[in-house]
């Protein structure tokens, strides 16, 4: 059986292509585009190219970008006040604080900070009630992003509904948030994690398997249902043994790869797979955003 590769960023362009068609439209109809303004506090290499990809994208899409970029020792006063004047600015449409925080910020505290309609990453608790409760809303990118790429990795349409999920991890920015989606999808949905009993049992019997847990490689070949949908959700930076390679260290995800390869049906590899939907999400949601506020008829993304 030979395994489907979903291809991470061809699926990202085509959420960015549609994205762009909306913005046409809303440009043509309203004489507006939408504004997305980040918030970026310290020198972390990895936030700085998310940032940089992300502004990239956004004017890609016929969008404005602001960049408000911190110093890593600015106080937690500084930074809600600049949430305050963002909330405040009629010309922006959505607000992302890019994670993780300095450890002396108080990231649920500045991240309650957001407008809940300029929320853009789904994590203000208005927003995680609103997609608890079933209820329209913002909801977050990255687990968005794995609900389309499983979507797309299935061979008969598009029909998640009966699909058994298995979701292995429980945080609040991945874990419980997909766990409500492909609920809203129609699946079964197990939330698993570290400590689940049985846990290589308890994803042997996933339709759609998705790894959140943060542990590289934690996810073996075996404990793979054949024929089962791989969301890898997982970046983890390990040292590189091939003695071939220049580098000292490599990405992986969450899941053995080449092993869950040979048994899966789909799977995502890392980097390639789910990090381009973040970025896909975060425009869609921007344009979601901008026609809520501003009453603007919803355009079909």
């Amino acid at each position: 059986m030979s395994v489907n590769i979903i291809d991470g960023k061809a699926i990202a362009a085509l959420v960015r292509a549609d994205v762009s068609e909306a913005v046409a439209e809303l440009k043509e109809t309203y004489n507006y585009a939408p504004t997305l303004a980040v918030v970026l506090v310290g020198e972390d290499p990895a936030s700085e190219v998310y940032v940089r990809n992300k502004h990239k994208f956004t004017r890609e899409a016929g969008m404005g970008s602001i960049e408000h970029k911190l110093p890593a020792n600015v106080d937690e006063k500084t930074i809600i006040n600049l949430i305050h004047d963002l909330n405040m600015d009629e010309n922006v449409d959505g607000i992302l604080v890019q994670l993780p925080l300095p450890k002396l910020i108080n990231t649920d505290k500045v991240i309650g900070e957001i407008d809940p309609a300029k929320d853009v990453d789904g994590l203000t608790e208005i927003s995680a009630g609103r997609l608890s409760l079933g209820k329209p809303g913002l909801r977050p990118c990255t687990p968005e992003g794995c609900v389309i790429l499983a979507k797309h990795a299935l061979k008969d349409g598009d029909n998640l509904s009966g699909k058994h999920c298995v979701i292995v991890g429980r945080s609040i920015l991945v874990g419980k948030p997909a766990a409500f989606l492909f609920l809203e999808q129609n699946c079964t949905v197990t939330i698993a994690h570290s400590r689940t009993k049985d846990l290589d049992k308890v994803c042997a019997s996933a339709d759609v398997l998705v790894a959140a847990v943060g542990r590289p490689l934690m996810v073996k070949g075996d404990w793979i249902k054949k024929g089962a949908i791989v969301i890898d959700v997982g970046i983890n930076r390990v040292a590189n043994t091939n003695p071939k390679s220049k580098r000292k260290t490599k990405l992986v995800g969450d899941v053995d790869f080449d092993a869950a390869a040979k048994r899966a049906g789909a799977i995502t590899p890392v980097p390639g797979g789910v990090g381009p939907m973040t970025i896909a999400c975060l425009l869609r949601n921007t344009v979601l955003a901008s026609c809520a506020r501003r009453k603007m008829a919803r355009p079909d993304i």
